[in-house]
């Protein structure tokens, strides 16, 4: 990867918009760090082109015969001739516009790399053309991770090549409330940014041990934005495990330095107020006595705040500090939240009034 290329890593919000603005013409290919959210850009791209049909072929698990297999067919005085029958999973057997997520290209074998360049440079594959409305990206983990990708000089220059950069850690707050992410790992992440830095901006490994980086050793779980959000799925679904058993499985998924202290930090819910205090008597409820505690507190309303209890939350969040109620204004306002939570809060009269007489406050950071 070149130092430009580095230094125009995008996002992934902006990698989606470059691929629905040239991927029926020239394919992209997304070049990023392990479990940065690349996977995620299908369903992004697919909501945005409701017309088309998404199509997903993941390269490390396909071989040649899994792309094309030759079929005899032959012409009405007999004669026979070949014409190569393509798997459904590239959805050229549709004759519609399609999405194709080519993911892990660089880990594919080479055959079924030599394949897909046909298909990602003249959109044809085997017998079929796609569609001409079809839109083809690919992607594939950075060569410098040492994790088995490599593509060569010939194939990089048939694609638009582009690095994406991981979240940082408040991008992926404001994703994660929108997106179910437990509290508890919101909160964590906020406190611990340094669990989305990138390998490359650490010389020494020891120097953050929350992450993958290529030199260290013996160190087979780590965090990334997919790592966490699987660390969420376990927290949401914990009922019935002991803390040793919770504690084994965030080991196995995050790393044994973020389970650890992600562990101490979970023992700060227990300040936390149940939503049904807060519904039923917000003027009682508990306020936790820590920021992080208190932090959690507004993501998880962020989460869940419903309608018929919208005024029951305003009347708590006016008893927690000014910082506390800016946080919620500005997850509000973020641009990933969730667009009908957002547009009932803003209807509501007290987050209104609360607006008029603070609008200082949206100026302050985002969530």
């Amino acid at each position: 990867m070149s130092y430009a290329q580095a230094m125009y890593a995008l996002g992934n919000d902006q990698t989606v918009s470059l691929i629905l603005g040239i991927g029926a013409h020239r394919t992209v290919l997304a070049q990023g760090p392990m479990g940065s959210g690349k996977s995620s850009m299908l369903p992004e791209i697919a909501a945005a082109k409701p017309s088309h049909m998404p199509c997903y072929f993941d390269g490390t698990t396909k071989d040649l015969g899994d792309i094309t297999i030759p079929n005899i067919a032959k012409m009405d005085d007999g004669t026979g001739y070949v014409t190569y029958l393509t798997n459904e999973e590239l959805g050229v057997h549709n004759h519609k516009p399609i999405i194709l997520m080519i993911d892990e290209l660089g880990k594919a074998n080479p055959a079924v790399k030599n394949a897909l360049m046909r298909l990602m440079l003249e959109r044809k594959i085997g017998s079929y053309t796609l569609h001409k409305d079809s839109i083809v990206f690919a992607t594939t983990n950075l060569g410098s991770e040492g994790v088995g990708d490599l593509l060569l000089p010939h194939q990089l220059n048939r694609l638009t090549v582009v690095e994406t950069k991981k979240p940082d850690a408040m991008d992926w707050v404001e994703w994660g409330i929108s997106n179910g992410v437990d509290h508890t790992i919101l909160g964590w992440v906020k406190d611990n940014p340094q669990v989305m830095q990138d390998f490359r901006d650490v010389p020494n490994p020891d120097d953050n041990q929350y992450i993958f980086h290529p030199q260290a050793t013996g160190r087979t779980a780590f965090c990334t934005p997919r790592s966490l959000h699987a660390a969420s799925d376990i927290l949401q679904n914990r009922d019935g495990l002991d803390d040793d058993t919770l504690t084994a499985a965030l080991i196995g998924t995050i790393g044994a330095r973020a389970a650890m202290d992600f562990m101490a930090f979970l023992k700060l819910a227990d300040q936390l107020p149940t939503l049904e205090s807060i519904k039923t008597d917000p003027e009682n409820a508990k306020i936790p006595t820590s920021a992080s505690a208190t932090c959690m507190v507004v993501f998880r309303s962020l989460s869940t705040v419903e309608r018929e209890w919208m005024d029951a939350w305003m009347t708590y969040m006016l008893r927690l500090g000014t910082e506390f109620q800016s946080l919620f204004a500005n997850g509000v306002r973020a641009s990933k939240y969730n667009k009908t939570k957002q547009s009932m809060v803003m209807q509501n009269k007290q987050f209104t009034q609360w607006a008029m007489n603070n609008n200082y406050m949206f100026a302050a950071d985002k969530v």
